[in-house]
């Protein structure tokens, strides 16, 4: 098969889909491979470095999509990208449908077979694809809030671990997922005083076997989440529905009763969000404030650090990238229910049923486009 790798055109966005040694993985399968010009520059990858992995050079995106059977990518792609798409081609990157009414519609009119990173699924019942970079925007949203929080940025003027005689910041997680876990982790490392609110019990006891008394878990409900996010310096937003838009659990009027320079990062900005207030930001501009709150919501938050990112998700995709190449896509979704859980798209049906449900198409079983 010959797999086209496109440089990322999204708004500072660094990652690449493969890197040069996955290029070399699907050489030695007996597969093709063509990336487009600096398309690993942002991991400080050159193009000599894919020639030596044995991968062609293409001067332009154009050349990418009308050549390749597979184009494997990060980011969901973006109106000019969505063009250049033809019927049976197989795209294998992010997308996150459910919030992106537009994206469907172009994607459902080209035809082409697109599998989505964040809702393959493992045996364990995890979310494999997007839980190295859940792990990343995490520890990041940690990082952005300590940031935010200092007043030269907009925020209260609180360092995130107080010092002896001054307490530290208050930090609400909500969410005891991937995200919070790795949110709650530097949180407790910069010794903040940590909260986390869960409506998953046993993801509650988990996360106090894991970090002990340090961590405060609070099991979720309307009024908790009222009463101490109101009173939080900084606010991350963790919460996952497979496939579906994120859940709005900090309102409006939630927002408005929180101190001036409060932060707020929602790291479910790319499933819509999970603060009444989000709207998504770029690097470029990571932040606004919305009644006096500074909010974090840049949609690509791992591209910040393009080479942790990319080298965490090739981990996790290429074996799936491999399989696709090796049986075609037919093959390898009919041999791997979990791999078949990613068919978002396919042949101009829509085969996710939180997409469907989400934007009023037909929602048809992967299982029945298999058919030879």
């Amino acid at each position: 098969m010959l797999i086209g790798v496109p440089k990322e055109v999204k708004v500072l966005e660094n990652r690449v889909g493969l890197t040069p040694a996955s290029v070399r993985e699907l050489v030695h399968h007996g597969h093709q491979a063509i990336v487009e010009r600096n398309a690993g520059q942002g991991i400080g990858a050159s193009d000599d470095d894919y020639a030596r992995a044995g991968a062609a050079i293409a001067a332009s995106a154009s050349e990418i999509y009308a050549l390749a059977q597979m184009i494997v990518k990060v980011k969901e792609p973006q109106a000019a990208e969505r063009a250049m798409l033809r019927p049976g081609q197989v795209l294998f990157t992010y997308l996150h449908l459910a919030p992106d009414p537009e994206q469907t519609r172009d994607l459902v009119a080209s035809g082409a077979i697109g599998i989505a990173y964040e809702t393959v699924t493992s045996a364990a019942g995890g979310l494999p694809l997007l839980a190295p970079m859940s792990e990343v925007a995490g520890r990041m949203a940690v990082q952005a809030g300590a940031h935010y929080l200092e007043k030269a940025h907009g925020g209260k003027g609180i360092l995130l671990g107080g010092v002896p005689g001054v307490e530290p910041a208050k930090v609400i997680v909500l969410g005891g997922g991937v995200v919070g876990t790795h949110a709650i982790t530097v949180a407790l490392g910069m010794e903040a005083d940590v909260w986390v609110i869960d409506r998953n019990v046993e993801a509650l006891r988990r996360l106090w076997a894991q970090f002990g008394p340090a961590l405060n878990t609070v099991f979720s409900t309307r009024d908790a989440i009222e009463r101490h996010v109101a009173m939080a310096d900084l606010v991350i937003g963790g919460v996952l529905i497979p496939g579906a838009q994120a859940p709005k659990l900090v309102s409006h009027e939630l927002i408005r009763r929180m101190e001036a320079g409060s932060v707020v990062v929602d790291v479910a900005i790319d499933q819509g969000g999970c603060f009444e207030t989000s709207t998504p930001t770029t690097h470029a501009e990571p932040v606004y404030a919305a009644d006096g709150v500074i909010h974090y919501c840049v949609a690509n938050m791992p591209g910040g650090v393009p080479r942790t990112s990319t080298y965490a998700l090739n981990n996790a995709t290429l074996p799936f990238v491999l399989a696709l190449a090796d049986m075609g896509w037919k093959r390898a979704l009919g041999s791997d229910p979990h791999l078949r859980n990613g068919l978002n798209v396919a042949m101009g049906k829509v085969t996710c049923r939180p997409v469907a449900d989400a934007q009023g198409y037909p929602y048809v079983t992967p299982e029945t486009l298999l058919v030879e």
